[in-house]
């Protein structure tokens, strides 16, 4: 009966997100916003069918860790140190602002300074996956406030793990202070032992697991090693270390992310991190109770204005006094509006540990249904009333040593899709002629080779949107297939689009009859293995018995037009 129960919690609970996620994606909507209604929808507070929300909340568990194993993958001190200047204290002080505020609003409707805290905590960090979202589709991710907007987020992640990790603890403490802080103290040393052995066994056992392992060229193997070092070090570090297994994943992730195979996993394997983490905010919302909206209508007012006004008016104020000039600090103010994951991390943490009432789960689940469906038509807004608002405010100059990072972007660039023959030849060329190569191949040891030469090289398959990203495809002004890899090019080409339309795609394919289907998905010239051969020896022939050389080219013509039409 219970794997009946399973089945069928498992099978709603995905269908809802499905139906509701795509009619919210079809509504330039966050998908996430379709998976809390799909909690709702399938959670006991509404009519129909009723999801088990344990079974639910066990299978979003390894949501959480893997969403935490890809937090920490995707954490680059780089990309920190290079806004350090505007994202450390701008998020230092946004987080204290609202923390304070939703502590406040806490104290008013009765709850202890601790559950209050806690909440507070929760409206002050924004969801990563809705900030990227939102950067993307106003193609502001690789500009200057798109830098300093992820930088920012990245301290709040930061900020959250550090209170994940200490939530159980100063909860669970007891005797007053002293207690607290011998169970800090006990906490701490317990961290530096597992950080200490991840970062000197770990550093070292893993990425030579993940090499072996890709050596074997099996892409299921690779992704069954990756889901098993992140689950496999969340659980060691919970039942051998006491510590949050967040943690753990998170410290997995980052140990990943140091290697060579950080791009490879985070597109072949962490796809399965999304299919868990859909579960995990169906889960939050099966605890939505929607009559909170008129029994406490107050509250969620309250949390509502925390995290569409007063949030984004710190970070506007802490960039402009910070030299930044508004042209900036509106786009980063505006994208830190909403709340999302780590929000519902921290209160499902606090709840398991009997401080978060269900009122404040309502809340936070309505504040981020509205926040994460208004924010893209806040950003969009605060981009048209930008030049407005800037003849009212004296324009600043940025601050010195941190310029935009696009300057420094080649004004040619191709992206050269495989590393054989045909590839070297094509990358040789490009740079004989100027044109800055971006090689995305598959074999490491090719990889860090042509890094040796100082050629720009990624690691990981070329099908996968994140790979595309890291070459910097929507930069690029061509993108060159130099490998026939069967089915391959069409999805390449198709992802390649949906990242960059204006992009010229040269693709090669082994057989005349797949050319259609590529030009289809969105090549500009398709070059066949068995055509090429064909014209050439065409060519040999006509040229051999004495044909001009208009001869040859329109019989050539007459060639191509037939392997078109083939």
């Amino acid at each position: 009966m219970h794997d009946v129960t399973l089945i069928l919690t498992l099978t709603t609970a995905l269908t809802a997100a499905l139906v509701l996620g795509f009619i919210t994606h079809a509504l330039r909507l966050s998908p996430i916003v379709g998976y809390l209604l799909a909690g709702i929808a399938v959670g006991p507070f509404t009519p129909g069918f009723e999801a088990d929300h344990g079974v639910a909340e066990q299978l979003a568990e390894v949501g959480v860790i893997l969403l935490m194993f890809g937090v920490g993958l995707h954490f680059h001190v780089r990309e920190l140190v290079a806004v350090k200047g505007i994202a450390v204290p701008g998020a230092l002080v946004q987080s204290a602002v609202a923390t304070v505020l939703g502590a406040l609003v806490g104290r008013l409707v009765g709850w202890d300074w601790p559950t209050a805290v806690i909440f507070g905590g929760a409206t002050s960090v924004a969801s990563t996956v809705v900030l990227i979202r939102v950067l993307s589709d106003n193609h502001d991710l690789h500009t200057r406030a798109g830098h300093i907007a992820v930088g920012w987020l990245v301290v709040e992640d930061l900020l959250t793990v550090v209170a994940l990790v200490l939530l159980p603890t100063l909860l669970n403490a007891q005797s007053g202070p002293v207690g607290a802080a011998t169970a800090l103290g006990l906490a701490a040393l317990k961290i530096g032992l597992l950080v200490g052995l991840l970062v000197i066994v770990g550093g070292r056992v893993i990425p030579w697991t993940l090499e072996r392992v890709a050596a074997t060229r099996s892409r299921e193997l690779f992704t069954l090693a990756v889901l098993v070092i992140a689950l496999g070090i969340a659980v060691v570090s919970a039942t051998l270390f006491g510590v949050s297994m967040a943690l753990g994943a998170f410290l997995a992730g980052m140990i990943v992310g140091r290697s060579d195979f950080s791009l490879r996993a985070a597109s072949e394997a962490l796809p399965m991190r999304d299919a868990f983490a859909v579960l995990f905010f169906v889960s939050v919302g099966m605890l939505f109770d929607p009559r909170t909206l008129l029994e406490a209508p107050g509250l969620i007012a309250a949390t509502l204005g925390i995290v569409l006004v007063a949030k984004p008016l710190a970070a506007l104020a802490i960039a402009l006094m910070r030299g930044y000039p508004l042209r900036i600090a509106l786009p980063v103010a505006t994208s830190l509006a909403q709340i999302g994951e780590f929000s519902f991390m921290l209160a499902a943490v606090a709840r398991e540990l009997g401080a978060m009432p269900d009122r404040a789960v309502d809340a936070l689940v309505a504040a981020a249904i509205a926040s994460i469906t208004l924010n893209p038509l806040l950003y969009r807004a605060a981009r048209l009333l930008e030049p407005l608002l800037a003849r009212r405010f004296a324009s600043t100059a940025e601050p010195a040593g941190e310029a935009d990072h696009a300057s420094g972007y080649a004004a040619h660039r191709a992206i050269v899709v495989g590393y054989g023959p045909v590839g070297q030849t094509v990358t040789q060329l490009l740079l004989d002629n100027g044109i800055e190569p971006i090689v995305i191949e598959l074999n490491l040891d090719t990889v860090r080779r042509l890094r040796t030469f100082d050629v720009r090289a990624v690691y990981g398959d070329a099908s996968r949107p994140d790979i595309l990203a890291e070459a910097d495809i929507a930069r690029a002004r061509h993108l060159l297939l130099t490998a026939a890899t069967g089915a391959a090019e069409e999805e390449i080409v198709r992802r390649a689009r949906e990242l960059n339309p204006e992009i010229r795609v040269v693709a090669r394919t082994q057989y005349t009859r797949q050319v259609p289907a590529v030009r289809k998905a969105g090549a500009t010239h398709v070059f066949a293995d068995e055509g090429e051969v064909a014209l050439a020896m065409t060519t040999s022939i006509l040229g051999h018995l004495g044909a001009t050389d208009e001869q040859i080219d329109r019989e050539r013509a007459r060639v191509e037009a037939l392997f078109r039409a083939g």
